[in-house]
């Protein structure tokens, strides 16, 4: 499993952002947007007192896909002609007029997001879970991080364990992942962690989930707005879910219900030729050339040409990955060829 940040490091930042984050609701005739080069650009708040933010990489992807830009397009004007970009956005903010949830941090502008985005943000579900882990026996936070769009605290329960194949052990957790931009909702996953190489396995379908969405916001244009007594009240009763979750992720009788999914994995070969089998894999999942390498080469040297082999290679590549959100993908990409149906595994399988 690729480590991250340490709890510490994370609750530090987490109490830093809280205190430091502002969200505006914005008519978007009152936004100003200017592209520089080098691809960078700046967003400005046209109030009585005029505040400008940065902008980055999401963001920009977030703005574009609202006004309906093409992605390629957009790129391409943000890095050829940025005058060209600032046109197109501002005459877009003002002939399709609609309130938007800005929300900033550190002088940047981190999301653009609807007015009915339900804020949950990370250090309240990170302040509701982690006593929670605290009280659960053996329980240990393995590798948590906050990157530009998401939260992952990721636990495993040591006392909590079982063996695919004699001398094969692997242990029950789970994760915990939030976004505060709209980069996905609240989850518990189930987590399976292998011991011999430190893989982890999550499986998504498995989880909890709660999505952002929520009533309108209501604030004067362009002004700071705060969470109200009733979306406090509200998301104090979803926390205790979240809680009630957290504490039977790591339910014995699913663990051995997994483990014998694994089990199973482990006899179900890989009988095709490995290379077609991980070329289809890459271009069903857009691995890069680099992930599905990593992924041949750890399942030859594996040397277990099985379902479970299979998978155990991809989450082993996703050690080998640089970004934190993308080997997470990875892991639960793990968790999917667990869980393909018969049909799904056999092109797999059978692949020449």
């Amino acid at each position: 499993m690729k480590q991250g940040t340490s709890l510490n490091t994370l609750a530090a930042t987490l109490l830093r952002q809280a205190q430091a984050k502002r969200d505006y609701l914005v008519d978007t005739r009152a936004l100003r947007f200017e592209a520089g080069a080098g691809g960078e650009s700046k967003i400005t708040l046209m109030a009585e007192e005029p505040e400008s933010f940065q902008v980055n990489d999401f963001t920009h992807r977030q703005i574009a896909d609202r006004l309906g830009i093409p992605a390629r397009y957009f790129d391409m004007m943000r890095e050829k002609n940025p005058e060209l970009l600032g046109t197109n956005v501002n005459s877009w903010f003002a002939a399709k007029p609609e309130k938007r949830l800005l929300r900033t941090l550190d002088g940047e502008a981190r999301a653009f997001l609807s007015d009915r985005y339900r804020r949950m943000d990370n250090a309240e579900v990170a302040e509701a879970v982690l006593p929670i882990i605290s009280e659960l026996p053996e329980a240990e936070v393995i590798s948590c991080e906050l990157t530009q769009t998401k939260m992952y605290i990721k636990v495993v329960n040591r006392r909590l364990q079982l063996d695919v194949r004699p001398g094969d052990t692997v242990q029950a957790g789970f994760v915990l992942s939030n976004s505060e931009v709209g980069a996905g909702s609240v989850r518990v996953e189930p987590l399976v962690f292998r011991l011999v190489c430190s893989n982890g396995l999550i499986v998504p379908d498995y989880g909890q989930k709660r999505y952002h969405v929520g009533r309108a916001l209501e604030a004067e244009e362009s002004q700071a707005i705060y969470r109200d007594e009733t979306l406090a009240a509200d998301d104090a009763a979803f926390l205790m879910k979240v809680q009630d979750t957290v504490r039977l992720a790591v339910d014995q009788a699913k663990f051995a219900h997994l483990v014998n999914r694994l089990r199973d994995a482990a006899g179900e070969p890989l009988s095709g030729n490995p290379v077609s089998a991980v070329e289809l894999l890459a271009n069903r999942h857009s691995l890069t050339q680099d992930e599905s390498g990593g992924v041949l080469r750890h399942l030859v040297t594996g040397g277990d040409f099985s379902r479970y082999g299979l998978l155990n290679a991809v989450t082993r590549t996703s050690q080998e990955v640089a970004d934190y959100d993308r080997a997470t993908e990875l892991e639960r990409l793990g968790g999917k060829i667990m869980t393909l149906d018969t049909k799904e595994w056999r092109e797999l399988s059978v692949a020449a």
